[in-house]
Order: C-alpha cells, then structure tokens, then sequence
C-alpha cells in the first residue's frame, strides 16, 4: 500500500543551500523562515489555538533527495563523517520515505481572511522544502529528561567565530539596506559557523577557504588552529549578483 501526501506549504528559508545548514534545529536561533499555507490549508480556523504553543513540530519532505536511493547504513556527520551507522539510529536524509522531523520555534502567526503565515525561528530546513505536518511541541510529554542516545550524547563543541573588517562592517550595514531590523547578521552568521560546517572528517587547513550562501549573500570564511582549537574566520561578504 502507499500513501501520497499533499504539501501544507514550502518553507522560505535563509538557507538557500544545504552547505551550513545546521545539523540540528534550534542550534541556531537566528535563523528564521516562513510558511505560508497553501490552499486548503490557509483558513485562520486551521491554526486556531497554534499560537498558544511556543514550539512546533513540522514534519517535511527532504526533496532534493526524492529521487535518491535510501541507504541502509549512513555515515553520520557526529561519528566523524566515516563511521556507518545503521539508517534508523540517525537523521540522515537518505531515508526510505524522505521524511524530516525538525522540533522549531513558532514566533507568529500571522492571518487574514485567505491567507496563513507562520513564521519560525531555530530552523534547519532548506528554502523550499515542502512542509507536510505541523503539530504543537507538548512539553510534558515530548521533553523527556532522562532519554540518552549515546551516539550524539553531548552538544557539539562551539567555535569561536571572527570577522575582518570588511565582514563586520557589511553586517552592520546589511540590515539598515535591506529593511530587515529584526535580523542581526552577524549574530545568525556566527551561530551558524561556531558549528563548523566543514566535513567532519575534513583535517583543518589555513590556507583552505569556503564559500557558503545563506539569505542573498556569498559568504568567504576559513578555519584554523590556535593553540590546537578551530577557529572560524569570516574573511568576505558579498550580495549575490
């Protein structure tokens, strides 16, 4: 038997590629997203009572790998990007049914008499990942204080994240051009790269420099050592011509 599920909506995102997306949501608080409810799905009366929830689950569709081959064993990104790991002891997204569970926090909803629009922060998603669930994060039961996974049991280690000059003056003027004050780029640059989004299993090299897109910008950054710790150095920004 199979089942076909009908999108609610397409996610818009400030990550408009999958390098640098977090591993995990609310990782990165900064980052936001919208979701405006196709039709059906767009009557107030829908959402009615949503926003008595300070968090949601979405459940989505990872869509750029539809037509992959699931696997059986995945190299998860926290066992160093070479360890297998059996496909239902992680999140990867080679999954049998291309399906993403991301735990967000609902800012707003906004509403009018056709139109819904939730909008989200701590997101991990990609722009335009269709959004085929959404259902209110219930504290006492989904927060279970003593659960263990011992494949992922700490939080990640946290790199110190700097900029140059030309880096941080851009993000100081980003925001006024753009008319986006409830955005500070530098706060959601510097959550986003304290992760590394680097392979895991990628040595640190000084002289290597990445290149990320994340909202309409091209972002240059590296990663090197000091005193045997990575540290993150966002060396340009540019808007995407």
């Amino acid at each position: 038997m199979t089942y076909n599920l009908e999108p609610l909506g397409y996610i818009q995102s400030c990550f408009p590629e999958k390098f640098g997306i977090p591993r995990q949501p609310l990782l990165v608080p900064s980052a936001k997203a919208e979701l405006l409810l196709l039709p059906p799905f767009n009557d107030p009366d829908c959402v009615e009572g949503l926003s008595e929830s300070s968090h949601v689950w979405l459940s989505f569709i990872f869509h750029q790998h539809v037509d992959s081959k699931w696997k059986v064993k995945v190299r998860p990104p926290r066992l160093g990007g070479n360890k297998k790991s059996g496909v239902f002891a992680t999140r990867s997204s080679f999954r049998p049914n291309n399906l993403g569970l991301s735990a967000v926090k609902l800012e707003k909803i906004e509403t009018t008499t056709n139109q819904v629009k939730l909008i989200f922060s701590g997101i991990d998603l990609l722009d335009g990942t269709p959004i085929v669930d959404i259902k209110p994060y219930i504290p006492y039961s989904d927060a279970i204080p003593n659960a263990v996974n011992l494949l992922a049991a700490v939080s990640p280690i946290i790199c110190p994240v700097i900029f140059t000059q030309q880096a941080k003056e851009f993000c100081a003027d980003y925001s006024e051009e753009t008319c986006l004050e409830t955005l500070c780029l530098e706060s959601l640059l510097t959550e986003v790269l304290q992760q590394d989004p680097r392979p895991a299993y990628q040595a640190v090299d000084e002289n290597r420099y990445y290149k990320m897109k994340l909202l309409d910008l091209d972002v240059e950054w590296r990663c090197y050592l000091v005193d045997g710790n990575k540290v993150i150095e966002v060396i340009n920004i540019n808007v995407i011509s």
